[in-house]
C-alpha cells in the first residue's frame, strides 16, 4: 500500500495481528524502487509527521527498513527529524555511551546474555515515551530485540493471576538496587552508581536521585537504590488500556548470584508472588514479535505501550543502537 509519495506499508511474516487486524508492528519501506536519499528520507519525515505519530499510537512500534540509514550519523540526522524531545538518562541502571549526538549504544553486557522484557526506565517516576534503534552492524545470528504489546501482557496476568494483579495495582511495586564503584562488565545490571548518575560525587549524585524519586543509602563506596512505590500497572491515555508497566521481567530472570542486587517487591512490602512471575515469563515469550535485524533498520517504539527485550547473540556481529526521547 502506498501512502503518499513516499512510504509504503509492507508485510513481513513475523508480524501479528492485533485490534482489528492491525499489525503489529507498523513495517514501512520507501515507495521508489530506485536510490532513495537520506536528505529525502529526513523531509519526508518532516512533512508526513503527524502520520507516522499516528501509526504509532495505533500500533505501538514501526519499523523502517529499507531506507539509507548507514551510519550512527545517518542514524542521528533521522532521530532529529522527527523533532521528539532527547530524554536524559540520568538515573539508567546500565551503562550507555555516546556515540554521536542524540546516539547511545544500547545495553552494554555481554551479547551472549537475554535482556529480559521491560520498558525502558520503568523503574523510575520519569522514563522516555519513544524509543529508537539502529542497526549498525547486522548479527549473522541471534541478537534479536522482541517487542510485545503490553496491554496484552496485563489483560492475561489478570485473567490468570487477579488477586496478584489487585496488589499490583493496589500498592504498585519498589525497586531496591546496590551499584558499587566498579562496573561489572559480566552482568546485564553492573553499572556503577556514578555511571548512573553521570559523576562522582556522592553529594550531587544524591541530588540528582532525588530529582529521579530515588533514596540512595551508602554502604562505603556502594549505593543503595531505593524508588517506590511507583504504579506497576499503569493507564495509557492515548490508547485508553492499561498496561503492564514494569521490571518485573528483570528483576525476577537474573541468576541467583545478582538477585540481591536487583529487587523488587510490592509497594506493601510483600514479595511478588513467583508462580505469577512464571506465567509472566510465558506470556512475554508467547505473545512477542521478533523480527530479524537488517543492516540500516530504524525501530521506533512507543515506550508507554511497548515492551522490549534482547535476545542472546548466537553469530556475531551485532551492533545495535538507541536513542531515547520524551
Amino acid at each position: 500500500m502506498a501512502t503518499g509519495k513516499f512510504f509504503r506499508q509492507i508485510t513481513l511474516p513475523e508480524q501479528k495481528s492485533h485490534n482489528d487486524d492491525v499489525l503489529f508492528p507498523a513495517v514501512l519501506s520507501p515507495t521508489c524502487t530506485t536510490a532513495v536519499q537520506l536528505s529525502t528520507f529526513e523531509e519526508a519525515i518532516r512533512a508526513h509527521k503527524p502520520w507516522l505519530e499516528s501509526i504509532l499510537l495505533n500500533t505501538g512500534a514501526i519499523l523502517f527498513r529499507g531506507f539509507p540509514v548507514t551510519s550512527p550519523s545517518d542514524f542521528n540526522d533521522v532521530v532529529e527529524a522527527f523533532g521528539f524531545p532527547e530524554f536524559s538518562y540520568v538515573g539508567g541502571r546500565v551503562p550507555r555511551t555516546q556515540v554521536v549526538g542524540r546516539v547511545y549504544t544500547a545495553n552494554e553486557s555481554p551479547l551472549h546474555l537475554e535482556v529480559p522484557f521491560h520498558h525502558e526506565m520503568a523503574y523510575n517516576p520519569d522514563f522516555p515515551t519513544k524509543l529508537f534503534f539502529f542497526c549498525d552492524e547486522e548479527p549473522e545470528e541471534g541478537g534479536e530485540t522482541p517487542i510485545v504489546l503490553s496491554h496484552i501482557v496485563y489483560e492475561k496476568m489478570k485473567e490468570r493471576h487477579p488477586d496478584f494483579v489487585a496488589q499490583l495495582e493496589e500498592h504498585g511495586l519498589m525497586y531496591i538496587s546496590i551499584h558499587g564503584d566498579k562496573e561489572d562488565p559480566s552482568s546485564i545490571t553492573g553499572s556503577t552508581w556514578m555511571t548512573a548518575y553521570q559523576t562522582d560525587d556522592k553529594n550531587i549524585a544524591e541530588e540528582r536521585a532525588v530529582k529521579k524519586g530515588t533514596k540512595l543509602e551508602w554502604m562505603g563506596n556502594t549505593a543503595k537504590l531505593i524508588t517506590g512505590p511507583i504504579p506497576a500497572i499503569r493507564f495509557d491515555e492515548a490508547s485508553r488500556r492499561k498496561t503492564w508497566f514494569n521490571s518485573l521481567a528483570i528483576a525476577y530472570s537474573l541468576p541467583a548470584s545478582e538477585r540481591q542486587n536487583v529487587m523488587a517487591e510490592l509497594g506493601s512490602g510483600d514479595p511478588v508472588d513467583e508462580d505469577a512471575m512464571k506465567d509472566m515469563w510465558r506470556i512475554l515469550k508467547e505473545e512477542c514479535v521478533v523480527i530479524p535485524w537488517k543492516k540500516g533498520d530504524v525501530l521506533l517504539v512507543n515506550n508507554l505501550t511497548v515492551l522490549h527485550s534482547r535476545r542472546p547473540l548466537i553469530k556475531p556481529p551485532r551492533r545495535i543502537l538507541a536513542s531515547l526521547c520524551k
